[in-house]
Formats: structure tokens, C-alpha cells, sequence
């Protein structure tokens, strides 16, 4: 007895203090725990019936702590119970006088003979089993909101429970991983059950998830492997788009380098838009094109050069518009985005960019393909043309001022030149780092001009698959142009047909549903089949859930903002996964964001 008190003596008190609470004031139905409100339900009376997994729905409940007891009996006294109770049961449906006892007798009557064949007859053990939820939240509005649904729970899996009434001491100290069960609490609760009635109630399906071919993407909450081949076809996956959606510091870079990572070694072109140079490391390992956007040398994308691509537009597909009328469509939201026109304005650059392509042996249905980047005009010829009909036409003049700057002025670097862009491998980073000091203006048509050369290159070959991973993809977000996302929401409709997909990647979800824009943001969040979505907070999270229609649990998932952990949705089915991402991958990672 000497050495067990000197041993109670040595307890370690750091460890006890991380365990037990700080303060605790027991109330006869409440508890207060630390900074917590709590309360202690029992559950009392069970179902004669009980569904598979019918456990899960009441040891899930969001900010609750379930306790389970289970003390194997000696099935012979539980069976010669039952047969009593048998008895008693068949008595009453012959004597009893009221016809809904009756068949209450009878039911029970015959629940009773096949647990009894079940117990006896497969020789099933028994236990006795008893089950306490205790809700918690620090604030007693939402602290009110779970104990409603702790009861609701309760009554959806026709169980019984009560509070435990002047009690709570007792069952605050049997649900605690640091006392013993409390024998007058086991009194109250324990019932008599099959052992298969208590494995039965947990849904043990196989964790995991798997296409059966692909590549490993996350591990799920039971540490299942997640494979997934994103260009499979069929039920409600009908396209290899992704939306990748958390604030900062939760590891959406990280997820985003081990996506590109696996494409790439599937087969997969990857296509960048940098903001942050977060990939050049991952591009340069890889062997493929860094190319800088902001203002590079080689990374020049002239906007009056026409590009043999197909419409993005499926109306004017059906129309069977040539180039040159579909790419007048692009350069009108290229000038929008620039800068402020008037509708007389517009009308004048639309009928000067026509005259223009004509001077260069353009028209309306010239094919484009023969054609090299020195064959197409640039905006110093625009301006030329615009400034020389100003000296008949005054109302040209204005114009022309508007377009000195990007023609001959301080953007010129950007888009007054012939293409320089040349990218033949299978890794293409369009880096547009150099144009955070940019303004907002010149950011966003840059932005929409990298836009439409990735979709050429995701279109020209139907054979190849093309991912393109847009990074923060609300900087392309103009409410004054809302062609802009237009435009980006129809190349995320029609990547499918050309074997190609596109990747949305953001921090911020109340962009996209910023009421101006929200028709079109929130279908660009909507189509893709696979959404990876990372922790967040305030409004993004709020948005979130009324996006994707999240319960409290995924809720709750992503409120913690674990680094690494998130919500999968591949087409209808919804995953909790854990990002473990391979070593070795890290080696291709670079050293800049998604570490």
C-alpha cells in the first residue's frame, strides 16, 4: 500500500492539467466546464428494430462527446428473460381485450423468437450496453441549437433518452476518460443487447475510394487510400474540372503542386497562371517553360493576333462565325477590361480594328493557320491608323489618346508587339508576379489575355489532356466586365469536348458571388466534379455552406482549418481526407508557398 500511495504521490501534474478541466460547477441539469456549457443525456429505452448503423447517427453529432459502455453477459439468464417475456407476450395477444395491445403482444411475441434463434440457434453473445451524449459550446445560443438536435437524433433512431437529472456529477464522471464507470449511472442505463445489435449500428464499409486506375490523391478519415482517375467519364463526373478552395496557410498550394505533381506523371500537359511565382521551382524541375507574363521578354501575347480556336461560345458555333468574327469578340472584353469606352468609342474601335485586319490582307473568313505572328497587326499600328483618322474625323481623337498608352506608352511592354510566347513542353508556367505593382486595370486584361492563349492551347488537340490550374482566380473577377468570368466560365463548360480541364484555385469564395457577377461565378464554383475544399472562416465559410449545402460536421471540418485537411467532392460523394502527400514530392516543390 506504501509503494501504490508513493506512486499516486509522483502524478504527473502537467499531464493532469492538460486533462482535467479548469474549473467545474455542477448545476442539477447542466454542467459548466471550463469555458463550456454542457449537459449530460442517457439514453433509456432502445428500438425492438434498429437500421445498419444506426449507432453512427448518435455518436456523430456535431459538438458532442459520446460515452459507450459494452459488459458481455451470460446469454443463457438474457434467454430464459426472453422467453419469459415471450410468454407474457403471447398471453396478452390471445387475452387481451384492446386490438392495438394485441398486435403490440404479437410483434413483440415474434421480435422475441428470432432473438432468441439469432442468440441460440448462431450462438451470438449478448452484452449489456449503455450509451450517454453530452453537448457543449461555449455559447448558450448555439449550446441551446445542439441540445435540440442531440434530441432530435435521438427520436430519428426511435431510441429514448432523458437528462440526467440531479445526476450530472455522476454522469459528467462515467463519460470522462478519467474516472471509473459510475455504477449508479450503469443502473439507469444499461439494456441487454445482442452483440451484433452493437457492431451493427457503426456503417463499417470499406474506407477508401478507388477508380480502380489513376493516381493516389489523400488518404480518408480511416486513413483509406483515395485514388481517383479525374478524366473518367460516367454518371455524375462529366468533366475533369477542380475547384480548390481554403485561406491561406492550410496547405492549398501543397495540394495543388501533388494534383500537377501526379497529372504530369499520368500524361497530363500542365498549363500555370502564376501570381505569386509559387510554381517556377515545380515548372523548372519538371523540365518545362517558365515564362514570365508580367512584362517578359518571351512572354509577350500580342491581343490583335487572331487564333485559329474554337468558339468559346456554343451559339457561335452553330453559327459557324470565322476567326476573325470570333476574335473580335474576345478583343471587344479586352478593351473593356483596359479601360472606359463609350458606346460611340466602341463602335469607332470595332470599325478601325476591321479596316485594320483588311490593310493586313484579313477578312472575314481568311484562314489564320499559315499565318506567322509577324502576319498579324499590332496595337502601334491601331494607334496610327486611329490617330490619322483623328486629323479628319474628331471624334477618333479621344480614342487615340485612350490607346497611346498601350500602344506606344508605359503598357506597351505588355501588349504592344508582336508574340513572343513560345511553349512546346508539357509543363508551361505563365508567371505574372511582375505585375503585382501593375494597376488593377492592366492586371485583369493581362489576366483575361493569358486566358484566351491557354484556351487555345487546351483546344488544339482533342487527343491530348490539358489541365490548366488558375491561382487566384479573383484577380480575373471585374463586376464592371463580367465577360471576363463569362469567358472563364465557358472555357470550365466546354474543356470537356477537348479533353481538357480547368482548375479554379482561390482563398476567397465572396468574389465569385458578389451579387454583380454571382450568376456566372457561382456556376464557375459549381461545375467542376471534383472541389477540394480547405479550411476557412467568416463570410467564405458561411457562403460555403450555403454553396454546396454543408452539414454542421463538414462545417465544422473546415472552421478548424487543419493544415492538410479538407472535404473531397468527387460528383455527389463527399469525402473527409488528409492530405499525406509523399515525400518525394516535396523535392519538386520548391521552396515558395506549399511547403
Amino acid at each position: 500500500m506504501k509503494k501504490q500511495a508513493k506512486s499516486i504521490e509522483k502524478a504527473n501534474e502537467s499531464l493532469l492539467s492538460i486533462l482535467t478541466p479548469i474549473g467545474i460547477e455542477i448545476k442539477r441539469n447542466s454542467l459548466i466546464i471550463g469555458e463550456n456549457k454542457a449537459k449530460v443525456y442517457g439514453i433509456v429505452k432502445y428500438p425492438q428494430k434498429v437500421d445498419y448503423g444506426w449507432l453512427s447517427k448518435l455518436t456523430n453529432i456535431p459538438k458532442t462527446i459520446a460515452s459507450i459502455t459494452f459488459n458481455p453477459v451470460d446469454s443463457s439468464d438474457f434467454i430464459d428473460s426472453i422467453s419469459s417475456s415471450i410468454i407474457r407476450n403471447r398471453s396478452d395477444a390471445v387475452y387481451n381485450k384492446d386490438p392495438l395491445l394485441q398486435k403490440r403482444a404479437e410483434r413483440a411475441a415474434l421480435d422475441g423468437d428470432k432473438m432468441i434463434e439469432n442468440i441460440d440457434g448462431d450462438n451470438q453473445s449478448v452484452g449489456a450496453m449503455s450509451l450517454s451524449i453530452m453537448p457543449l459550446s461555449k455559447d448558450d445560443k448555439d449550446f441551446e441549437k445542439v441540445c435540440r438536435k442531440t434530441g432530435s437524433a435521438i427520436a430519428s433512431t426511435k431510441c429514448k433518452g432523458r437528462v440526467l437529472a440531479n445526476l450530472q456529477e455522476q454522469a459528467f464522471k462515467n463519460l470522462s476518460p478519467y474516472y471509473r464507470r459510475n455504477k449508479s449511472i450503469n443502473n439507469i442505463l444499461q439494456r441487454v443487447m445482442p452483440m451484433s445489435t452493437f457492431i451493427g449500428g457503426y456503417p463499417f464499409s470499406t474506407s477508401g475510394y478507388s477508380d480502380g486506375r489513376g493516381y493516389y490523391f489523400a488518404k480518408d478519415s480511416s486513413g483509406g487510400l483515395v485514388v481517383l482517375d479525374t478524366w473518367k467519364r460516367g454518371g455524375d463526373r462529366t468533366n475533369s474540372n477542380f475547384t480548390i478552395l481554403g485561406v491561406a496557410g492550410v496547405g492549398k498550394s501543397t495540394v495543388v503542386k501533388h494534383i500537377a505533381i501526379s497529372e504530369y506523371m499520368k500524361g497530363t500537359r500542365i498549363l500555370f497562371i502564376d501570381p505569386e511565382s509559387e510554381y517556377r521551382d515545380l515548372c523548372l524541375a519538371l523540365g518545362g517553360d517558365l515564362i514570365n507574363a508580367g512584362g517578359g521578354s518571351n512572354g509577350r501575347i500580342n491581343p490583335l493576333q487572331i487564333r485559329d480556336i474554337p468558339a468559346i461560345d456554343e451559339q457561335d458555333e452553330i453559327e459557324g462565325l470565322g476567326a476573325m468574327a470570333l476574335h473580335l469578340k474576345n478583343v471587344e472584353v479586352f478593351f473593356n477590361l483596359y479601360m472606359s469606352l463609350s458606346e460611340i468609342q466602341k463602335a469607332l474601335l470595332k470599325s478601325s480594328l476591321i479596316e485594320l485586319y483588311n490593310q493586313f490582307n484579313i477578312y472575314w473568313h481568311t484562314d489564320v493557320k499559315p499565318l506567322k505572328n509577324e502576319d498579324f497587326p499590332v496595337m502601334k499600328d491601331l494607334y496610327e491608323l486611329i490617330q490619322n483618322k483623328s486629323k479628319k474625323e474628331p471624334e477618333y481623337k479621344e480614342l487615340a489618346t485612350l490607346l497611346k498608352d498601350i500602344a506606344i506608352g508605359g503598357d506597351s511592354f505588355l501588349f504592344g508587339g508582336h508574340s513572343s510566347i513560345k511553349a512546346e513542353s508539357r509543363c508551361v508556367c505563365l508567371d505574372t508576379f511582375s505585375l503585382q505593382n501593375a494597376s488593377d486595370n492592366v492586371k485583369k486584361t493581362q489576366y483575361f489575355n493569358l486566358l484566351t492563349w491557354c484556351w487555345n492551347e487546351m483546344s488544339k488537340d482533342r487527343t491530348e489532356p490539358v489541365l490548366l490550374i488558375a491561382d487566384e482566380v479573383y484577380l480575373m473577377i471585374d463586376p464592371r466586365v463580367p465577360q471576363s468570368l463569362v469567358f472563364l466560365r465557358d472555357v470550365a463548360k466546354r474543356a470537356r469536348k477537348y479533353e481538357a480541364g480547368l482548375a479554379i484555385v482561390s482563398h476567397s469564395v465572396v468574389d465569385f458571388l458578389a451579387p454583380p457577377i454571382k450568376m456566372y461565378g457561382q456556376a464557375l464554383l459549381d461545375i467542376p466534379c471534383y472541389k477540394v475544399l480547405l479550411g476557412t472562416d467568416g463570410k467564405n465559410l458561411t457562403e460555403l455552406k450555403e454553396l454546396y449545402n454543408l452539414t454542421d460536421a463538414e462545417e465544422a471540418l473546415l472552421a478548424q482549418k487543419k493544415r492538410g485537411d479538407g472535404l473531397l467532392m468527387v460528383g455527389s460523394k463527399r469525402l473527409h481526407v488528409d492530405f499525406a502527400i509523399p515525400s518525394y514530392k516535396f523535392a519538386y516543390m520548391g521552396d515558395k508557398g506549399g511547403r
